[in-house]
This record gives C-alpha cells, structure tokens and sequence, in this order.
C-alpha cells in the first residue's frame, strides 16, 4: 500500500545548499557552484535509492527568522532546476522556518512538498521566538492553487518549546498539515522511539522521522510513516559533505526491510 508521496516508508534524502547569494557564508562565486552540487547531490540521492529529495538552505547560517528575498529568489532557481533534473518528488526547506517562502518557491517551481519547522505553537529558538504560520499558508495554498504536501514538525529540533509533545501533537494535527514529523534535540540527534510513539498515538496522519535516522537505529522507528534523513548519508556522516550513494543505498535497503 502507497503511502506518504507516493511511497510506503519513504526515504527522503536532504539536498543541503551551499550558502545561497547574500548569505554571510557566500563565497561571492554566484549560483552555479550552488547549483551543480545540489544536482549532484540529488544524483547521488537517485542513485542510492532515495525515495524524495528535501532541498534545504542549510549553509546560509546564521539563519534569519524569515528568508530575504534574495534568498528566494536564488531557491527558486534551484529548485527549478532540480525539479527538471529529478525523477523524484522534489520539496523545500526554507530556514529557519520560512513557510511562506518554502510554499511560494514550491508553487514557482513545481516541488511536491514544503517542510515547515514551525507551523503552529511557538518555538524558542537561537533566532529568537518563532510563531507559527499554519492559517497564512493553508490560505496561500488555496491561492495559489498549489498541490504541495506539508509536512510540519511537531517541537522541532534546535528549539525549546512550551508544550508537552501529546498536546503539541493534538495542536499541530488540529491546524490541518498533510504529516507530522518528530526530530532529537539537534542536527543528526536521534529522535525517541517513545516520541514516536506518542505522536503516532495523538494523530491519524502520517508521522515520519526527522534527524539521526542510520541503517543500525531504523529498525527501532519501524511505526514511522517516512523518514527524513541527512546526516547519515553525506560522506564520513558530515552534515556539510556530499551525498554518498552508497549510504544512501544501504539506508535505502534497511527502510525496505521495514515496509
């Protein structure tokens, strides 16, 4: 049975940027040097056996609360390319939570989802509070008449938040996102089986793992709707490394082994 994009369990794989024009990380080189390793990134994804891939500016720290224009701009070109480029469903990551522009990128260019850190509640966070945006971008969704799935995640990595997770899960799932995603304390931290657990137990829709996930661990999140993986797959576990495809290969059978 078909699940989540299409897929029963699905792997998507980060696409992480390099920084983007205008990002204090730039080397000042333009879009290309961005462009060519985010194709070969999503080459490598191909290749090892990725279900989906999950564009992010991940090199444009510190982030902003909400993406510049120059940023979006220079994602939607990428994105676009991407899109053209994949036989994989495409989606968008703006940081730090930039729902609005990950959804306008996404429409520009034809992804297939967005990812929003912060969709409802309110997050604490090293960029200061972070409100959510669930009522803005289901209205910008209708339109735009845009068929883009959101995953949101519920107290996101990198944050410190107010609510328990049973009742950030009944919060999140009453403001109507197309999945729910559980993450650890930070970048490449497992999430907790038992989190999953009751995140799964608060909502009908799918709830998929969203950092520390390794072909040793997976089995122990075998509940997940999908996992959203990075980390593990770059060359020597290195979140600023390239895609390895054999990484990406050997995450790819042990998911399978769950579905």
């Amino acid at each position: 049975m078909k699940g989540l994009l299409g897929f029963k369990k699905p792997l998507i794989g980060m696409v992480h940027l390099l920084p983007l024009p205008g990002s204090p990380l730039s080397s000042g080189e333009g879009i290309e040097g961005v462009l060519r390793r985010a194709l070969s990134d999503l080459a490598a994804l191909e290749e090892g056996g990725a279900d989906a891939a999950l564009v992010e500016n991940f090199g444009d720290m510190p982030f902003p609360k909400r993406a510049s224009k120059a940023t979006v701009a220079a994602m939607a070109v990428v994105v676009r390319e991407l899109v053209r480029a994949s036989r994989i469903p495409v989606g968008v990551n703006v940081l730090r939570s930039d729902g609005e522009a990950a959804l306008a990128i996404a429409a520009a260019a034809g992804a297939h989802f967005i990812r929003v850190n912060v969709f409802s509640g309110v997050a604490f966070t090293d960029q200061g509070v972070i409100e959510g945006e669930a009522h803005r971008l289901l209205s910008l969704r209708k339109a735009l008449g845009a068929e883009v799935v959101i995953l949101a995640d519920v107290n996101v990595k990198h944050a410190w938040h107010p609510l328990p997770l049973p009742q950030a899960v009944r919060d999140l799932a009453r403001n109507r996102p197309d999945a729910l995603v559980v993450t650890g304390g930070g970048t490449g931290e497992p999430a907790s089986p038992a989190d999953l657990a009751l995140a799964k137990k608060g909502t009908d829709l799918p709830v998929l793992v969203g950092s520390g996930i390794r072909p040793e661990n997976v089995a122990d999140f075998r509940i997940a709707d999908g996992f959203v993986v990075g980390t593990s797959l770059k060359r020597g576990g290195v979140p600023q490394a390239p895609v390895d495809p054999a990484r990406v290969r050997e995450l790819a059978a042990a998911i399978s082994r769950l579905r």
